[in-house]
């Protein structure tokens, strides 16, 4: 596979250049690696590409498990506590999760626990392969990546889609570079408020 377009929010690729190019580097080896045809072992089912040989999105993300597991990039979670009441999670927010918790229940709201994951993480550096729908990235892209840089586990997040080229070849409804890079340039400059990376990979 190989990186065709990269897309920097908030400078997020000159942070990676800078401060973590090591990372950067491995990453590209990393998807440099992966042979896209190997990936190609799902047979459609879909009337309109019914006996097409297409990427398979299970192989795909089992190749970069593999390959980024076998260079330390390893799970991470961020756990924290949410209330009903907006003045509070704004005042409880930037705590650690043992003080939000105290910090809700003393003033007699119930706290209910909450947590996000992320499979890559390395050296403050998030990364999400996602070959799934439309919805899962925008989870990343506002809401994971956003939680990890709010909770200061991460100074970047690196997010991994297919171009369209690519995707074209996969189960309709996945997500693509050219259409989540919109979404993103369309809340303008400072939304979501954490540096990425945005890659778009093809074969």
């Amino acid at each position: 596979m190989r990186i065709v377009e990269t897309y920097s929010h908030l400078n997020g690729l000159e942070f990676l250049l800078v401060h973590k190019q090591k990372l950067w580097k491995e990453l590209q080896a990393v998807i440099a690696t992966i042979d896209a045809k190997a990936c190609k072992t799902k047979i459609s089912k879909e009337k309109t590409m019914k006996g097409r040989e297409l990427y398979s999105p299970v192989v795909m993300n089992q190749k970069f498990k593999e390959l980024l597991g076998a260079r330390k990039w390893g799970e991470s979670r961020v756990s924290y506590w949410v209330t009903k009441d907006a003045k509070l999670i704004r005042k409880t927010m930037a705590l650690p999760a043992t003080e939000q918790k105290k910090e809700i229940e003393a003033t007699g709201e119930t706290p209910i626990f909450s947590y996000n994951q992320t499979d890559f993480v390395k050296d403050r550096v998030a990364i999400e392969v996602q070959f799934g729908k439309y919805s899962f990235v925008a989870y990343d892209l506002f809401v994971k990546h956003l939680a990890f840089y709010v909770g200061d586990q991460i100074d970047v997040g690196i997010e991994i889609l297919p171009m369209k080229t690519m995707q074209s070849q996969m189960s309709s409804g996945v997500a693509y570079y050219e259409g989540e890079l919109y979404n993103v340039v369309r809340n303008g400059r400072g939304v979501p408020a954490v540096p990425l990376v945005i890659l778009g990979i093809d074969a």
